[in-house]
Formats: C-alpha cells, sequence, structure tokens
C-alpha cells in the first residue's frame, strides 16, 4: 500500500525580485513555475522572455513587484553573443538546420569595421522564428509550415559592440542593447556584412537595466536552500525601478498619495519618479511630475507597503499601519 503523499503547503503572499540564472533548455515560464512553486509565492511573472537556448539573468517578480516588471520590459539589455562565423541556419542559431557553410576571409581588423556599422540606431527585420505576432499567431508558427510573412523592420539601438574574443571560427561579442533587439538577427547581418554568414551559437544575458547577474541564483542552488534562505534572496520591489529620481513624503502626503490624490511638489517635471513615505523601507509606488503636481502611476496597496516594514503580509494594514497617516 501506497504511503499517504505529504500535504501541498499553502502558497503565500510574498513581495520581491528574484535575480535567476535561467539554465539552458528552460523556456522562461518554465523557470517563473518552479521558481514560484519553490518559494511557494501566490503571484509571479518574469520580466522578459529568454529563448530555451539562452542562459542568463532572468528577474522574477512576485507580488508587489509585478505591478513594476514593465520597467525591466522596457530596460536596455546587455548580453554575451558568441557566433560561429562562416555557417547559416534555417533559424539564425543552433536548433535549425545548416543552409550554406562558406569560407572565412576576415581578421579583428574587418571585424571591428563591421561591428563600428552595426553601432548605435540600426534597423532589424524580425526574424521569422519568433515570437512575434501576426494576426493573432506567433511568426514560428508560421515558419514551421514552412510560409514567410511579410514584417516591417523595426528601429532599435545597439549602445555598445565590443569583441571579447576572436577564434575562428567563434566571434564572441558583448552586446549592449534596446528593448525589442532581435540578437539572433545581429548575428546574421553581421556574418551577412563580414561576407561568410553566420549563425547565434550561444546567448548568454549579464544585465537588464540596473540589474545584474551578480546575486542571481541558478535553479539548482534554489532547490538546495531552505524556505529561509530562499526567501532572503529576495531583493526589493523597488530595485526594478532603482535608475528613477526618488521623492520621500511626509505622513499626510503619502497617505493622501496612496489613495490616490495627486499632491504639491517641488520636485521637477519628470516622466517617472519612485516615490516613499516618511519611512526610506516604505515604497509606495511610481509617479510622474507634471507642472508641479505628482501623480501616481502605479501604487502598492497599504498590506504590500506593511510588508517592507516587516509586518506580516497577512495582516491587513491601513495606511497608519504602516506608518503612514491617511
Amino acid at each position: 500500500m501506497r504511503g499517504a503523499r505529504a500535504p501541498r503547503l499553502p502558497r503565500r503572499p510574498l513581495h520581491g525580485v528574484l535575480l535567476l540564472d535561467k539554465p539552458i533548455g528552460w523556456t522562461s515560464n518554465d523557470a517563473l513555475q518552479k521558481a514560484k512553486g519553490l518559494l511557494r509565492a501566490e503571484k509571479g511573472g518574469h520580466t522578459g522572455t529568454l529563448d530555451p537556448l539562452a542562459t542568463g539573468l532572468l528577474p522574477l517578480c512576485f507580488g508587489a513587484a509585478t505591478k513594476f516588471s514593465q520597467a525591466s520590459l522596457d530596460a536596455d539589455k546587455r548580453y554575451t553573443a558568441t557566433l560561429h562565423l562562416g555557417r547559416t541556419t534555417t533559424t539564425g542559431d543552433l536548433e535549425g538546420e545548416v543552409v550554406e557553410e562558406r569560407p572565412l576571409d576576415c581578421d579583428r581588423a574587418a571585424i571591428a569595421a563591421v561591428l563600428a556599422r552595426f553601432t548605435g540606431e540600426i534597423d532589424q527585420l524580425p526574424p521569422m522564428h519568433s515570437a512575434l505576432k501576426h494576426q493573432g499567431r506567433a511568426l514560428y508558427e508560421y515558419a514551421r509550415q514552412g510560409v514567410e510573412v511579410e514584417r516591417e523592420p523595426r528601429r532599435v539601438t545597439i549602445h555598445a559592440l565590443e569583441l571579447l574574443e576572436w577564434n575562428a571560427p567563434t566571434l564572441v561579442l558583448d552586446v549592449v542593447c534596446s528593448k525589442g533587439t532581435y540578437v539572433r538577427t545581429l548575428a546574421e547581418d553581421i556574418g551577412r556584412a563580414l561576407g561568410c554568414g553566420a549563425h547565434l551559437s550561444a546567448l548568454r544575458r549579464t544585465a537588464s537595466g540596473a540589474l545584474t547577474l551578480a546575486g542571481a541564483v541558478t535553479i539548482t542552488e534554489l532547490e538546495a536552500m531552505t524556505p529561509e534562505a530562499r526567501e532572503a534572496l529576495l531583493h526589493p520591489v523597488d530595485c526594478l525601478v532603482a535608475d528613477w529620481p526618488a521623492l520621500q513624503l511626509g505622513e499626510a502626503d503619502a497617505g493622501r498619495f496612496l489613495s490616490g490624490q495627486r499632491r504639491r511638489t517641488e520636485h521637477a517635471d519628470a516622466p517617472a519618479v519612485r516615490v516613499y513615505g516618511p519611512d526610506p523601507r516604505a515604497f509606495l509606488g511610481s509617479a510622474h511630475v507634471t507642472c508641479g503636481e505628482l501623480i501616481a502611476d502605479r501604487l502598492l496597496s497599504p498590506p504590500e507597503v506593511a510588508s517592507q516594514l516587516g509586518i506580516p503580509a497577512t495582516f491587513s494594514a491601513t495606511p497608519a499601519d504602516a506608518g503612514i497617516e491617511a
């Protein structure tokens, strides 16, 4: 007779950001669901998809942090990209079939000259093997059926493109780019410009905005930890907007801000600011400043604010309970 299954532990409200070093072969959602289960978190989301063949930084948002995931989605990204020169594939990466192989006739000087051409604002044609939607379906679904869909070029910015290693046929690059950049397409375009073709053989994300791999944890490491150690890894909610200007409110204004009321401020006009209560640990939400008015955009609930101050998340806090006078 089989033993009874251990009871499943209940989910709980957790608020913060886990910096995960995603393993190769996992989808971003696979990684999210695994981490969410290990943390027993009620609510979670990721901040931008990493292809299964890519590894590296995947910030995972839990609880109140999900309200600010768009900031990470919009942030610049940094990658270590490994290109295989002289070989093109159907998908532009290792998953595809080899289309053509050509001899290499380039040196570091030629590579540096081509990289300079791809630094700054460039136009990219989204690849067919991508999740971009056309008439409600992902482009890769059409590609698997052998259907080519007409796509419009997209303007992206390559802020920096540095040659890290050249050991023919392998070229390793440090890429700092705007959101929406297809590094796979960049690899193919560089290969085409060099006259030999190329495909992306490995990709590792090293940064997303101000967040980096420093302190990131692997799934294997997370599995081996105690529940307390896992929870201790969570970064505060406001780490997603750490590069925005900060504004601190007194008790009365903080309570009114949390209720959605506009407040007068001497802060200069700004499209995005992070707002705190009288206790600097109490992140209240995001806002913008226009003509001397502080206007709320995304707000934390009083219980979410209270959780930052060490009050149990299950406690039904009011603004006053969180050190904020309503």
